[in-house]
């Protein structure tokens, strides 16, 4: 059980071994910058080290209580990320797959809209933008709450 924030790339099948051994069912969910626009290079994301790594401990404490997982891993990247590469990942690992599965769910649901990163988009006309908070990730965090 770990929450790590790291600006070098990772490698998904290397940080799953060993991981969620004993479990029923494993979930991973791995972020990738997209450009849905045609016009970004990268995403900068900033955070607060020391910070940002205890509230995603948290998170994922809360996510382990809350669905009796075995296992949870939590890696964010910081840093200057290209379209196309990795961002981030989740892992839950539990006894049954619906546990796992919301777990992840519920995971990148705080993740999306708690986690303490700034992201600024990176564009090809050498212009920056800041990542404004979504609606609609409200709304999806607010389906857990008093649940």
């Amino acid at each position: 059980m770990s929450a790590r924030v790291q600006q070098a790339a990772f490698d998904l099948a290397q940080e799953l071994q060993g991981f969620g051994q004993g479990a029923g069912g494993i979930v991973t969910f791995t972020g990738i910058v997209r450009d849905e626009g045609g016009s970004l290079t990268a995403l900068r994301i900033e955070h607060y080290p020391g910070m940002t790594e205890r509230l995603l401990g948290e998170y994922g404490a809360r996510a382990a209580e809350r669905f009796g997982l075995s296992d949870w891993r939590i890696l964010h990247r910081h840093g200057d990320i290209q379209v196309g590469d990795q961002i981030m990942m989740v892992a839950t690992a539990a006894r049954h797959r619906r546990a796992a599965f919301e777990a992840a769910d519920y995971l990148m649901d705080w993740l999306k809209s708690r986690a303490p990163f700034w992201k600024q988009e990176i564009r090809r006309d050498g212009s920056t933008a800041w990542v404004a908070a979504k609606d609609s990730d409200e709304d999806d965090l607010a389906r857990w709450q008093g649940a």
